[in-house]
């Protein structure tokens, strides 16, 4: 199979001949409908994968209230639920992120008991592991005897060294821990055999794909597991920025590896010569204490304003009033903040790293190399002035964005895409049973 997916915006080559629809078994321990980020994704791959196939999911059964809720709306007849967790008196060591990754191991083992017994039953197709989006976590149902699709995957980005020293002492502690965790995890057998086992491997970014292929995964591509559902594009159409003012934002949580301390010295720098700007922040985290310091420090505090946690709605209402999307993060493996800014008609500023790399094009945004912090403090606070001072710059960038989000990231187009991959995968398959 050709899969020749290049920056997360190529299709599916394929010559597969579908006859019927398959019998396609989702991965999906993230799964929640209107949320963003991973639960957002596994739910718009199963809302993609059902318009074509019959879809069993395995997901959490913490998911089934709003899962429920939503399907009482808008219906999935194809879509059915597996709901899988691990009994209540084995997880009281659970308190949100505290043991996630932990628990997220051990519910892979229950899934692949609750999956081989599905198999059982109903005989698969395919199946397709789409949350949670990491590499160097295993997935069990790659031990199905079908063909298994893994991803996309992510993970394999790293925060540049020389950015390091720059980060609190929590956020080197976590950095260290993180690289720590990921070394242990790829001589985990589980992940290896997952990666050996599957049929296609899609990387968020070439940083991940490298490391699949270490892993033993040999078919591999690089696809974005990032995109925006096609009603929500139709809602979201771009308008003048509603504030005069020039408004910088950036959105995500508060935590080092976001860069956004250096946003604020960016931004410092950038008011410098042009202080008649505002930049607001929308998340919170253990960074933020730290960065309404900075902000007094750098003597901008009256222009910076901190929102914490803001309702999706509201955020992306914030977003599209806004001048610019600066997004300094130093290793997102997704950075689906660049894709709601473009969906809204709102240039990106943000490093040449990671996802946002391959999101964000020199027609849509600007990127700027990580080499030093201070040389990307330089460098964004230079783009954000030939934004400011450009009206027709702005608006340019902006409507390019908007048009590479509806030919390139729109999810409709992603659900074409994997079904011609698993059409083509199993192609013994595609006369009925």
């Amino acid at each position: 199979m050709r899969t020749d997916v290049v920056t997360g915006v190529g299709e599916a080559i394929t010559d597969a001949k579908p006859t019927r629809p398959l019998r396609v078994l989702l991965s999906a321990y993230a799964c929640e409908p209107g949320k963003g980020s991973e639960p957002g994704v596994g739910w718009n791959w199963v809302q993609q994968v059902a318009r074509s196939h019959e879809v069993w999911v395995l997901t959490r059964s913490s998911n089934r209230q709003a899962i429920e809720a939503a399907i009482a709306r808008e219906p999935l007849p194809r879509a059915r639920w597996i709901y899988v967790d691990l009994p209540s008196w084995s997880r009281w060591w659970k308190k949100g992120t505290r043991g996630l990754h932990l628990y997220y191991y051990l519910w892979q083992v229950a899934a692949y008991i609750a999956a081989r017994r599905a198999h059982a039953r109903i005989r698969f197709d395919v199946a397709h592991h789409v949350t949670f989006v990491n590499y160097w976590m295993p997935s069990l149902i790659a031990l199905l005897p079908i063909p298994f699709v893994w991803g996309p995957v992510g993970g394999g980005e790293s925060a540049p060294r020389s950015f390091r020293h720059d980060f609190s002492r929590l956020g080197q502690f976590h950095e260290l821990a993180r690289d720590f965790a990921r070394r242990f995890a790829q001589a985990d057998p589980l992940v290896r055999l997952t990666a050996s086992r599957a049929a296609v491997g899609f990387a968020t970014t070439a940083h991940t794909q490298r490391q699949m292929r270490s892993l033993g995964c040999q078919n591999t591509a690089v696809y974005s597991e990032a995109g925006i559902p096609s009603h929500e594009l139709a809602k979201r159409r771009p308008r003048v920025a509603a504030r005069e003012r020039f408004t910088v934002i950036s959105m995500g949580r508060l935590i080092h590896w976001k860069g956004f301390h250096i946003g604020l010295r960016a931004f410092a720098r950038f008011c410098r010569s042009y202080p008649d700007a505002d930049y607001w922040v929308l998340g919170d985290g253990d960074e933020r204490a730290g960065l309404e310091q900075l902000a007094l420090e750098l003597g901008v505090s009256h222009n910076v304003r901190f929102f914490g946690n803001v309702p999706r709605d509201s955020a992306l209402e914030m977003l599209a009033a806004a001048s610019v999307l600066l997004h300094p993060s130093l290793h997102d493996s997704g950075g689906w903040v660049c894709l709601e800014a473009m969906a809204a008609g709102r240039p990106v500023v943000c490093l040449d790293l990671g996802g946002p790399s391959l999101q964000v094009t020199d027609e849509t945004g600007i990127k700027v190399p990580a080499t030093t912090p201070h040389q990307v403090e330089s460098d964004l606070a230079h783009a954000l002035l030939s934004i400011a001072r450009n009206g027709q710059v702005r608006q340019t960038l902006g409507a390019a964005g908007r048009h590479r989000i509806e030919q390139c990231f729109a999810w409709d187009r992603k659900g074409a895409f994997i079904s011609a991959v698993y059409y083509k995968l199993a192609p013994d398959r595609t006369t009925c049973h």
